[in-house]
């Protein structure tokens, strides 16, 4: 009896599925499926112009099965170039990339993160953003180009998601996390218009923080969090730590969220 193969990791679901030629009415002729762990071999190697070695590590794979993969895909892509048929793409045996795998170290999934859409924010939600690489916190806030957001309900994490932040500097990051409904940011250095930006937006803000941005926000839910209140972006030696007892979760209710 064959072994289930292994769930390949992709980095999002293609954005187009049916193709055909113009010429022709594509009716009666055969029609290709393309699975979409094959279309993403194609993307990985052939768009973004990886080795299959490298693509086997996105796709958390051996590097015989993603060659494998990979060939299939051509073969498929050729059948229709030159035959005229109709591709499909569908199916297969794939899993979304969370944002924390080893693609996402390898790769930074800026594919996924700016494709994505934040989810909008439901009544009783408190929205926490951290500065986010590699699945650490940030350390330099105006240079931020993914936020991971968690939208929080009675002290739980409800949900989480890695988001690109389409643009960079201090304004163009407090619009975001604004438009966002963001209450409360975790970061490492952040200067002091970037400050300035986020208390008029009404955004509660923890600096001088470090280490894994998911315990971060268990830390800040228990209220254990270790930040700095006059941290700045050339501070990340965390001389003046405060605990975070109050004015935190405290002050949003962690519950309730108009």
């Amino acid at each position: 009896m064959p072994r289930p193969s292994k769930i390949r990791r992709i980095c999002t679901e293609p954005s187009y599925d049916n193709f055909g030629p113009i010429e022709k009415s594509c009716t009666g002729q055969p029609k290709i499926t393309m699975t979409v762990d094959e279309y993403e071999s194609i993307r990985l190697i052939d768009l973004e112009g990886i080795s299959q070695e490298e693509c086997a590590k996105r796709m958390n794979v051996a590097r015989t099965t993603a060659q494998a993969i990979y060939n299939s895909a051509r073969v498929k892509l050729a059948e229709c170039l030159v035959n005229g048929f109709e591709l499909q793409i569908a199916g297969g045996n794939y899993e979304i990339c969370d944002g924390n795998a080893a693609c996402f170290r390898h790769s930074r999934c800026h594919f996924r993160a700016e494709t994505i859409k934040i989810a909008e924010k439901k009544e009783n939600i408190m929205r926490v953003a951290v500065t986010f690489e590699n699945g650490q916190i940030f350390q330099h806030f105006g240079k931020t180009e993914e936020f991971k957001i968690y939208d929080v309900e009675d002290k739980k994490i409800v949900e989480s998601q890695v988001v690109a932040t389409k643009g960079k500097g201090h304004g163009a990051l407090a619009g975001f996390l604004t438009e966002n409904k963001v209450d409360v940011v975790i970061c490492g250095g952040i200067g002091g218009g970037a400050q300035d930006a986020m208390k008029q937006a009404g955004i509660k803000l923890y600096g001088g923080v470090s280490g894994d941005a998911d315990d971060a926000v268990k830390n800040l839910l228990e209220g254990t969090l270790t930040f700095n209140e006059n941290i700045q972006c050339s501070d990340h030696h965390h001389d003046h730590h405060h605990d975070h007892h109050e004015g935190g979760c405290g002050d949003h209710g962690c519950g309730h969220h108009e």
